[in-house]
This record gives structure tokens, sequence and C-alpha cells, in this order.
């Protein structure tokens, strides 16, 4: 039986180090599954790995797409298991590792059977976006799909429309689609397994990292220090023309274009990253606590992760 083994997380908590001590343990490379260090031009406003510490081990999936690329969870998924199928060619155990929770659920449940949108609903509700705003269509959703507005991120304004077009197209609730959300809420029917393409099967063994919310406050704090002193403030400067971009409509940046704009003070910047870091960390952990398949560890507690996995890998 091959194996992938996933190391999960809130931001913040420490993945990265300690990736690379399993890379080293297990003798794999890293599959990265982190939805914003795909792309090259913001190595350090998504916290990705350092050239350093990608020579440690070979990373997959950092750095290798840009910003105008499109990109989603479901190309992301077929990538991966294409690439699992490669690389178990020569490795029985595989390292996935990352805390963007809808890429880490396209590889180990599938990525939801989401229909793709006709022209004409892309263009009305594109239309009523500019005419009636994001507020309106927020409100809609809520009267449509009460459950998907109840964990749809309402400030994101193509995912707000996207569920609508979904909703406008089909007749149906967007959640009617969600196959993962459906998994999440009868446990019986997540799985440990799945199958590459060529017909591999691998396990699935899910190791998460967390820490004392106070501690993870401080961390996450520090950490949105370190990175302005290390060049975020000019990363952000020089992706500045192509805000409009999704890609961009990420924490760290939203906040320093609006410095850019005059609509906020540096500090008010830096105050505000800060505190949607947190609030990001949350959620995570809220998506993450739903899954009974994870095992969690402190990170410090190596001894026992190595363990737990040779165990879960014999």
């Amino acid at each position: 039986m091959k194996h992938l083994i996933v190391l999960l997380g809130p931001t913040g908590v420490g993945k990265t180090e300690l990736a690379l001590r399993l890379a080293h343990h297990l003798h794999s490379p890293i599959i990265n599954a982190d939805s914003r260090q795909i792309f090259a031009e913001i190595p350090i406003g998504t916290a990705a790995p350092t050239p350093k510490q990608q020579a440690k081990a070979k990373h997959y999936f950092v750095g290798n797409h840009h910003l105008e690329d499109y990109y989603s969870a479901s190309m992301y998924e077929q990538d991966v298991l294409a690439l699992l199928d490669r690389l178990y060619k020569e490795h029985d155990a595989l390292l996935l590792t990352g805390g963007s929770m809808m890429y880490i659920d396209a590889v180990c449940d599938g990525i939801d059977d989401i229909p793709t949108i006709r022209d004409d609903v892309r263009t009305e509700m594109k239309r009523r976006l500019t005419e009636e705003g994001l507020p309106a269509l927020v409100e809609e959703l809520h009267q449509l799909d009460p459950q998907h507005w109840a964990i749809v991120d309402r400030n994101n304004p193509r995912r707000v429309v996207h569920a609508l077009e979904i909703c406008h197209q089909t007749g149906k609730t967007y959640t009617s689609f969600r196959k993962q959300d459906l998994r999440k809420q009868n446990p019986g029917n997540l799985s440990n397994t799945r199958t590459t393409p060529s017909g591999t099967t691998f396990d699935i063994i899910k190791v998460g990292l967390e820490r004392p919310r106070e501690q993870l406050y401080d961390r996450i704090n520090a950490r949105v220090l370190d990175m302005m002193n290390e060049g975020m403030e000019e990363e952000a400067l020089r992706v500045y023309p192509l805000r409009h971009l999704n890609a961009l409509n990420t924490v760290g940046y939203k906040e320093l274009f609006h410095y850019f704009d005059g609509k906020i003070d540096h500090e008010e910047a830096v105050r505000q990253i800060q505190s949607n870091t947190r609030r990001y960390m949350r959620k995570q952990m809220t998506w993450f606590k739903k899954d009974a398949r994870i095992r969690w560890f402190a990170p410090d507690n190596v001894e026992d992760i190595l363990k737990y996995i040779d165990e879960k890998t014999q």
C-alpha cells in the first residue's frame, strides 16, 4: 500500500520546518498545498518556503504559476493526482503539507461537482454586481442558500457571485453541489484512501498541528512584522497594478493596497494584516476540526509524530 501523509494546520503554527524534518525522515519530496504560495510574484506575503528551505527537499507547487494564471482547486487536484502517479513509482510514502482547506480536501476527498456557468448567466450577474453592489447580492444568497451564506467569505464578490450563478442557472442551491460539505456532515462517508488516474491506491494519513490560541496569536503578530521587515510592502507595491486579480484578494495585500490608496495609514495596515490573519487562522481551525481523521499534535512533539507516521506506514 502506498501512503500520503498530509501535514496540515493553521497559518503560523510551524508546518514548514516540521515538513522538512518529515521529508527527510520519509525520503520524500514536499507537495505544497497552499493556494497562494503557487504564485511566483508573492513569496514574502504568503510565507512561501525560502530558497534555502527548498534546497533541503524537492518542493512541488511553490512559485510554479503567475498571478495572471487561472488556477483552481479542481486543477490542483488533477495535477497532484498525476504527480502522485509518477512519484509512487519511486516512493512508498509521500508528504503533502499546507493550510489551504479546499486544496487539501480536493486531493483527499475529491473536488465538488460544480456545473460550468453559461456566459449569459455570468454576464447578468456581473451586471448586477456593478449596479446593485455586493451587499444586495450577499442578502440574496442569504435567502436562496442560507447554508452556504453562513460559511462563504461574504467580502469576496467572486465567491458570492459564483454561488448565485449556480442558484440561478440550476434552480438548486450551491450547497447541494458541495460533495465535501455533505461528506463532512456524514463522517462515515469520509474515506481514508484514494486512487490515482493509473489505478494506484494510496492511504491518507492526516497529521494536524495545533498550538494554544494565544500562542498562535503572538506568532502571527510577530510573523507579520517579520514579513514587513523582509520587504512585503515593496512586494505588494510591485504587484499593485494587478490588484484587481482574485489571486491578490488575499490577507496582507488587500490591506497594503488600501494603504497605497490613502484609505488607511501604515500602522493601521499592519494592524489589519495581523487581525485578519488571526481571523483566517480561526477559520482554518474551524474547518479542520470537522475532520475526525486528523490526529493532532503539538509541533514540538516531533518524536511522537514520527512514531505515529511510522506505525501507520508499516
